[in-house]
């Protein structure tokens, strides 16, 4: 069982809502970026984070636009903006005495893909492990990616057909351990019968083997 906690994380001069999740016995807790247009109430990530408690994993889902921001379109793809919440995010989550001591990883899906390797970057060891769900890794930096030295999950759908080609662009340029999976049947969303749970699978398994590893 996990309890469910509002939180309001400061971030450059606004405040951003998230919802921090943490099991018993957690070994980690990833911070999920959403995509454009979407948010902490996105349902295919709920699942997912869901997945994640389950296997022993915390979960910080938060918005990281406010609701006044989200509603300039430009936002949605301002990398550097969203890279910035994430780690103040970070920052907040190292900052509280329920959080601070657990190793971090990122979730990131869409444009959400390329602020957590940006952010992953930036942080170096603090960072664990990242995941990406049908993620636009292309869109993070080249400098950020050959930087990255977390564990990167790159997952996308069998019929995302140009999200595959991009995301195999981000891949080749990773220098960390790396995999990068293609899920049958699925278009961008994972709305397909199963492939979400896939997706759930990969990413359980992905954190539950990279998170612990350095633990103090």
């Amino acid at each position: 069982m996990s309890t469910a906690t509002l939180v309001h994380i400061p971030a450059d001069g606004v405040t951003v809502e998230g919802m921090l999740e943490i099991p018993a016995g957690a070994i980690g807790l990833v911070l999920f970026a959403h995509g454009s247009g979407s948010s902490r109430h996105s349902p295919r990530n709920n699942y997912v984070a869901g997945e994640l408690r389950a296997a022993g994993v915390g979960t910080l889902l938060m918005d990281l636009l406010t609701p006044e921001e989200d509603r300039d379109y430009s936002l949605r793809f301002d990398i550097d903006l969203l890279t910035q919440r994430l780690l103040e995010a970070a920052d907040w989550v190292g900052s509280q005495e329920a959080t601070k001591h657990f190793p971090l990883g990122f979730f990131g899906a869409s444009t959400g893909a390329a602020a957590a390797l940006e952010a992953a970057a930036a942080l170096g060891d603090r960072t664990r492990a990242v995941v990406s769900r049908g993620g636009r890794p292309d869109l993070a930096s080249e400098q950020a990616l050959l930087k990255v030295s977390a564990p990167t999950l790159l997952l996308v759908g069998g019929y995302d057909d140009g999200v595959i080609d991009l995301n195999q662009l981000a891949y080749d340029q990773l220098r960390c351990e790396k995999e990068m999976v293609i899920v049958p049947g699925a278009t961008h969303l994972f709305e397909e019968p199963g492939t979400l749970e896939a997706v759930a699978m990969r990413a359980a398994g992905w954190f539950a083997e990279h998170l612990p590893r350095k633990a103090r």
